[in-house]
C-alpha cells in the first residue's frame, strides 16, 4: 500500500503512473484519508501534466515548436492537485 500526504497547497507529490489495480491511501492536509484506485490518479496526472503543457504552449510529446531555445523537457510534472470524494468521481 502506497500512502502519499497533501501538501497545504492541495497537490501531492507524484511524477509517475501507479499500477492501475493499486489502491493507495492520501492523507489529506485536514488528517482526513481517502483511498484512491490507481486508474483514478493516473488520470489525475495526465489532467495534470495535459494542463501544464497548454499553459506552457507545448504540443502533446512535450515539446515547443518554434525556434526558441528549449528550456525544459515539458515530459513530467511532480505534482498533482486532489481533493476529499475525488476517488469516487468516475
Amino acid at each position: 500500500m502506497i500512502k502519499l500526504q497533501q501538501d497545504a497547497d492541495g497537490f501531492i507529490r507524484m511524477n509517475r503512473h501507479f499500477p492501475e489495480n493499486l489502491n493507495i491511501t492520501v492523507i489529506f492536509a485536514d488528517g482526513a484519508t481517502e483511498e484512491f484506485p490507481g486508474r483514478r490518479l493516473n488520470r489525475a496526472y495526465d489532467d495534470a501534466l495535459a494542463e501544464y503543457r497548454a499553459q506552457n504552449h507545448l504540443d502533446a510529446k512535450g515539446f515547443q515548436r518554434s525556434p526558441r531555445k528549449k528550456t525544459g523537457s515539458g515530459n513530467k510534472i511532480e505534482f498533482v492537485r486532489v481533493h476529499p470524494g475525488m476517488g469516487q468521481q468516475g
